[in-house]
C-alpha cells in the first residue's frame, strides 16, 4: 500500500507566522537593507526546499536558512562592526545627531560592544545574537546551528563572559577615582 502523500508546509503561512521576528533578527545582524534581501531569500529557499520539512520545527529551520545566508555576509558584517567601534556612526544610519551627552555616551557603548561583537569567534557571535535578538531558546539555537545542545550553552557562556568583561571596563572607565561617575 502506498504512503499517503503529505501535505507541504505553505510558505505564505510560515513568512506570516515568522517573517517579522526574522526580519528584526536579520536586520539586528546586518542592517535594514540586507535585512530584507536575507528574508527574502530565506523565504525563497524555504519554498524551493520545503518538502525537507516534514512536521518539525519551522521556526528552527527558517533560522537556520537565516543563519546560512548570513553566514555568507560574514566579512561584511565584520567590517560593519569594527567601521562602528572605530567611528562610531551606524554605516546604514545617515541622520545621526551628535552632540547630546548621552547619545555619546550611548555611541561609545555602542562602539565598544560592536568591536566586542566583531572579535567575538563565529560560532559564539551567532548563539549570543540569536539568543539575546531572535530570542531563540538554547534548543532552538542548537537546532538552527546543527550543534549539541552543550555547545550553545559553552558559545553563549563564552560570550557573556568576554561582553561583561568589556561593560567592566567601560564603567570603570568612567567612574571617578572616589567610585562615583566623572
Amino acid at each position: 500500500m502506498a504512503e499517503p502523500r503529505r501535505s507541504l508546509p505553505d510558505v505564505a503561512d510560515l513568512f506570516d507566522s515568522h517573517g517579522a521576528e526574522l526580519l528584526r533578527y536579520c536586520t539586528g545582524r546586518v542592517g535594514p537593507t540586507v535585512a530584507e534581501d536575507v528574508v527574502a531569500d530565506t523565504f525563497l529557499i524555504a519554498h524551493q526546499r520545503r518538502h525537507r520539512l516534514a512536521d518539525g520545527p519551522a521556526r528552527a529551520w527558517l533560522y537556520g536558512i537565516a543563519s546560512n545566508l548570513l553566514r555568507r555576509h560574514r566579512r561584511s558584517e565584520t567590517r560593519a562592526l569594527r567601521a562602528l567601534a572605530r567611528t562610531g556612526r551606524d554605516l546604514d544610519q545617515t541622520d545621526i545627531a551628535d552632540g547630546a551627552a548621552a547619545r555619546a555616551d550611548a555611541s561609545a557603548l555602542t562602539r565598544r560592544l560592536a568591536a566586542v561583537l566583531a572579535a567575538l569567534p563565529a560560532r559564539q557571535r551567532d548563539v549570543l545574537l540569536l539568543y539575546a535578538v531572535a530570542e531563540l531558546g538554547y534548543e532552538e539555537i542548537a537546532r538552527t546551528l546543527d550543534i549539541p545542545l552543550g555547545s550553545v550553552q559553552s558559545a553563549l557562556h563564552r560570550a557573556r563572559v568576554k561582553l561583561r568583561a568589556a561593560l567592566a571596563t567601560d564603567c570603570a572607565a568612567h567612574e571617578s577615582p572616589d567610585g562615583g561617575p566623572r
